[in-house]
């Protein structure tokens, strides 16, 4: 096995937060996050971000925030690629989820259920539910929050959204997400990165609540 195969060859970049190394079911989760930050240190870190990207929106559970907050603090001139590329992949990813779950699902809902950290049937199903009346604002949300995005894209393909609109919600929220992430990065540096690592769900969850007023507000007036 080669040096960049192994999880623990590559000691990620210290990040300036000392993260706990928890023991038990949580100890792969941990070493998966290590090996896919190591990936920073190697020639073929865009590479590494735009593949981490686009499988992380079908099933990988590791966000590619992680190695886009480590890739820009690296090269914040190069900050725009990274999250452009990180956007692209990720949609593209998104439409090989739909298209599973449009195919394939049956065979594939056991896997996905038993393997996918993120994807429960009760989930799922909750999901599903929420399509028919916010099926864009679903889509978006996820995109752009910390809920599982490859529930979204497979369960999207299973009830069959419209297509377009899938393609849209998926590219606006990842491509807010990823940019701001990434422009943050570029413009303030190491202090925003322990920021936004030690804030990241409660930021994304308030820009959220925050778009979604600004629209319903929009309708009022």
């Amino acid at each position: 096995m080669s040096q960049l195969d192994s999880p623990e060859a590559n000691p990620p970049p210290s990040s300036g937060i000392e993260a706990s190394r928890p023991s038990g079911p949580l100890s792969w989760v941990r070493r998966l996050y290590d090996w896919t930050l190591s990936w920073a240190d190697t020639p073929h870190g865009f590479l590494a971000l735009c593949l981490l990207s686009f499988i992380e929106a079908i099933f990988f559970p590791i966000p590619p925030d992680v190695l886009l907050i480590a890739l820009t603090l690296g090269a914040r001139a190069q900050w725009f690629k990274f999250a452009l590329g990180c956007t692209v992949a990720s949609v593209v990813g998104g439409l090989i989820g739909y298209s599973l779950g449009a195919y394939s699902w049956e065979p594939l809902a056991p896997i996905f259920y038993d393997h996918i950290p993120g994807f429960t049937a009760a989930k799922f199903e909750k999901i599903r539910t929420l399509y028919d009346d916010y099926d864009f604002w679903v889509v978006f949300t996820a995109g752009f929050t910390p809920i599982p995005f490859k529930v979204i894209t497979v369960s999207a393909g299973v009830c069959a959204i419209n297509l377009p609109i899938f393609v849209v919600a998926s590219a606006l929220s990842r491509g807010a997400r990823f940019f701001l992430v990434a422009w943050l990065l570029r413009k303030y540096g190491e202090p925003i990165r322990t920021f936004i690592e030690r804030r990241f769900n409660l930021l994304t969850l308030v820009a959220t609540a925050l778009l979604v007023g600004g629209f319903a507000l929009l309708k009022l007036l």
